[in-house]
């Protein structure tokens, strides 16, 4: 520790402190322009000057690190003198437009001016004029570059810590230009961070200008909806009207950053594809109706179906009181424990379950990141979770993390990671198997029947890559493996999550403290598994086996929970598909775009007995419905998300629901009351309470409690029972293309895509694959191109990346038009497919395969 007196204020900081450090912790205030928390310091906007006892020049404070014993002074006449004459000099040329200027009331320069501006200014010279009209940069992004004062926030936020490398600087001095390649920002993220970190009205958002002012807006401090990064995000809403979102740097773990999607992708609560009243099937036709006929309705035919089977799927977009209430509901008034939270894979929970109760790491994710070594397994991070990729970025960079990369398709992270192994999808279970071998081949000490159960073959040791990866897990103390869920997705996602269990043993046994944590693309994955939406475990991840749990929740809940394990999606649409399912209640997914072989989902929800949708938009799923619920959507109720740390943060109500939706909650009291039950509690606060009183690793929290940071569920880790998996076997090689999937840049499930602002940014639907194999297919990036299996077709633009391996496809999940499931089948992934040069746009009926016919039944997508 040293010592620093400021202004006759003494305090001990740490040593590498800097004086605008140490002033901010004494609640001193020293003006900044171009100072960045997150950033080194730059020193270039002069306005942190502070004078040092024994020094002759004034010295800028945030990059001036405090010596034991030094004096400072931060309020002197020459230190007032100095900040009058920067700020005069940047308003020498600055316009004063503020009544039109969307900065107005919340601009930096307005507000140190009116603190330590001159009140007359000594310039009378014409002001400089780069352009006479503002440049529309991008769809969301304006700029107004006569007004910039050249702190260079935008370009360092672009560059080191989103990574896009989008914006620079043109010029020298006076003169200096902010502006994008050849004046665009084609090759942008969209994010709008160099928005967020503008001091003044130089980079504006398109789609919120001349639209409302700060004080005529309502903020509320909510979480993203989007992705399980659980960024925290601030919307403004002008009589109850949706305007913007913003972020703060003081609050959530995004640290004032947002992706693209999270910035301008919450409008989609004002889509036209609103469900606006319940509605029933009629001679084959869904009808509108009020709630009381729905009811009527819908008690007749549980009435019907009674004695069959029962089958629930809940959306991980839900709260954890909605997704709480719904396994409730399904297992106490439905008598079933079919229930399930996926529409995209089949959670092998017996693998899961262990690694998740064993080594799941509840913690800040910058303290994960912050070890000596983060694995990162599948996936792409950079389009999955882009503000975690911006943290591990930094890092690589700031914290000297070593990055290592083990997936099929590039990241951007790639860049910055120490090494890069690329699997062939579905291949990371044998590229683990060889790391653990590797681990347990260096160190002589591990039990020889470790090494003897885990060793793979010499050849399948592999690459140099592969080498490099498992040298730097060897020299590294403390490891965190970041788990794409894209992995779930394959037929060999066990055997994957075994090796995963066998390589965090192996670490334990070397000594190194390993973590675990999931990369979730939906933002309330783990709270939905928390909850329970599971079909062989109960809330807290505790077994349905489990006779003593069963009984602690038979007693809260006043009912019997049966004790037959249930069936999960795949296997109720078996059920269905045979004519074996009676109400089959879907909350908040779309099975049918989501779902691979989307002709079984289409011909097994058509078998089902009683089909109930309850959802806020028309999906495709609700066009096959008997009976539609139309419920709140995403800021028309509170609630609270999980989110991929096990951070527990608050979902806040920022508008109404839309004519005659209702609560999520309210409508399963609605559909419990018509089979004669009641839902005990039914109010968000009072279930809120009942889970922190009844799961584990939410007992002792409070609504209280959850500020601007949330607060972290308890893991209590159980390490797993058992000995060690037998390595996976390497995949056949095959010559075939083979076709991935996962979200785009732009966009998050098919939720995202209801966003008027985002489909103005977004890519056209595209296919991605590599340069080699463009060559040798003569296909050339922008070219039409047929992507087609053996079960169907689809038409999208070819996007070239040199980066991809041989033998890849990729086609986001996220264009409900292209209905990518129509080309996959059930139990196989990845894909195979050909990739030819369309030479006629076909329709999309052709594409598909559909029949024209029934292209009008919610045609709309979905929100899985």
């Amino acid at each position: 520790m040293v010592r620093v007196t400021i202004n006759e204020q003494t305090l001990d900081v740490e040593a590498g402190s800097t004086v605008l450090q140490a002033a901010e912790r004494l609640g001193i205030d020293i003006p900044t322009f171009c100072y960045m928390k997150r950033l080194p310091p730059l020193a270039s906007c002069r306005m942190c000057l502070i004078e040092i006892e024994g020094q002759r020049r004034l010295q800028p404070s945030c990059a001036t690190a405090v010596t034991d014993g030094m004096v400072v002074r931060t309020n002197t006449p020459l230190i007032d003198e100095t900040r009058s004459s920067m700020l005069d000099m940047l308003l020498a040329n600055h316009p004063l437009d503020c009544p039109i200027c969307d900065k107005g009331g919340e601009c930096e320069l307005q507000d140190q001016v009116m603190a330590y501006g001159p009140r007359v200014s000594q310039f009378r010279d014409a002001k400089r004029v780069f352009h006479s009209e503002d440049i529309r940069l991008s769809p969301v992004v304006i700029m107004n570059v006569n007004r910039c004062i050249q702190c260079q926030r935008c370009v360092r936020m672009c560059e080191e810590v989103v990574g896009a490398v989008a914006l620079g600087t043109v010029e020298k001095g006076m003169d200096t230009a902010v502006t994008g390649f050849e004046g665009s920002l084609a090759s942008c993220d969209q994010c709008g961070n160099c928005i967020e970190v503008c001091p003044v009205g130089a980079l504006m958002s398109f789609p919120y200008r001349y639209k409302a002012r700060p004080w005529d807006l309502a903020e509320t401090n909510t979480i993203c909806p989007h992705c399980g990064t659980g960024c925290q995000l601030t919307v403004g809403t002008r009589k109850g009207e949706f305007m913007r979102v913003r972020s703060k740097w003081d609050e959530g773990l995004n640290r004032e950053t947002l992706c693209v999607r999270g910035r301008f992708g919450l409008d989609f609560v004002t889509s036209a594809d609103r469900i606006k009243r319940p509605m029933v099937r009629r001679d084959g036709a869904l009808v509108p109706v009020s709630w009381e006929e729905a009811g009527d309705h819908l008690r007749q035919r549980l009435l019907a179906v009674e004695g069959k089977a029962a089958g629930g799927l809940a959306s991980p977009r839900l709260p954890n009181e909605m997704l709480y209430q719904f396994q409730k509901m399904m297992r106490t008034v439905f008598r079933t424990n079919n229930i399930d939270s996926s529409t995209r894979w089949s959670t092998p929970f017996d693998a899961l379950g262990p690694l998740v109760t064993g080594f799941y790491s509840r913690a800040p994710l910058a303290e994960a990141i912050g070890n000596d070594c983060v694995l990162v397994v599948g996936g792409n991070p950079t389009e999955e979770n882009p503000v975690t990729e911006y943290l591990l970025r930094d890092a690589a960079r700031r914290r000297q993390t070593r990055l290592l990369m083990l997936s099929a398709r590039p990241s951007r992270l790639d860049a910055d990671a120490r090494a890069v192994v690329r699997a062939s999808p579905g291949g990371e279970a044998s590229g683990l198997a060889a790391v653990v071998a590797g681990l347990a081949a260096a160190d002589r000490d591990l039990p020889s029947e470790v090494v003897a159960k885990i060793n793979v073959p010499p050849a399948a040791a592999g690459s140099g890559e592969l080498s490099r990866l498992t040298t730097a897990l060897l020299d590294g103390q403390s490891i965190t493996v970041l788990v794409s869920a894209e992995l779930l997705r394959s037929p060999t996602a066990r055997v994957t999550l075994q090796q995963l269990n066998n390589l965090l043993k192996v670490l334990g046994l070397l000594g190194k403290g390993a973590a675990l944590q999931f990369l979730f693309d939906r933002a309330n994955q783990l709270g939905a598994w928390d909850m329970g939406v599971l079909p062989t475990t109960l809330p807290g991840l505790r077994a349905l086996s489990d006779d003593a749990t069963r009984r602690t929740l038979e007693g809260a809940w006043g009912a019997v929970i049966p004790s037959e394990p249930g069936a999960d999606f795949d296997r109720m649409l078996d059920l269905s598909d045979r004519g074996q399912m009676g109400a089959l209640y879907i909350a908040g997914s779309d099975p049918l775009m989501s779902y691979p072989d989307r002709e079984f989902v289409q011909r097994a929800l058509r078998r089902a007995d009683l089909l109930i949708v309850q959802d806020a938009f028309v999906t495709e799923t609700t066009g096959l419905a008997e009976v539609v619920l139309p419920a709140a959507s995403y800021g028309e109720e509170s609630g609270t998300f999980t989110n991929n740390e096990g951070r527990l943060q608050k979902v806040c109500k920022f508008r109404e629901p839309v004519v005659e939706a209702r609560g999520n909650l309210a409508i399963f009291d609605f559909v419990a009351a018509l089979r004669g039950h009641s839902m005990r509690p039914s109010v968000q606060c009072e279930i809120f309470d009942e889970i922190a009183r009844l799961v584990p690793a939410y007992q002792g929290l409070t609504q209280d409690r959850l500020g601007s940071d949330g607060a972290f569920t308890k893991g209590g880790l159980t390490p797993p029972v058992g000995g060690f998996f037998a390595p996976a076997p390497a995949l056949a090689a095959s010559d075939r293309l083979m076709l991935v999937t996962g979200n785009c840049l732009f966009h998050n499930g098919y939720l995202s895509e209801r966003s008027k602002i985002l489909n103005t940014v977004a890519d056209d639907p595209y296919a991605e694959m590599g340069a080699q194999d463009a060559e040798e297919l003569d296909l050339s990036d922008g070219d039409q191109v047929i992507v087609r299996s053996a079960r169907g077709e689809l038409t999208a633009q070819l996007k070239v990346n040199r980066r991809f391996p041989r033998g890849l496809v990729f086609v986001p999940e996220n264009y409900r038009a292209l209905r990518l499931n129509s080309l996959m089948l059930r139990g196989e992934y990845p894909s195979p497919v050909e990739v030819q040069k369309a030479k006629v746009a076909p329709t999309i009926a052709a594409t598909v395969g559909l029949d024209p016919g029934n292209l009008g039944q919610g045609s709309t997508g979905g929100s899985p």
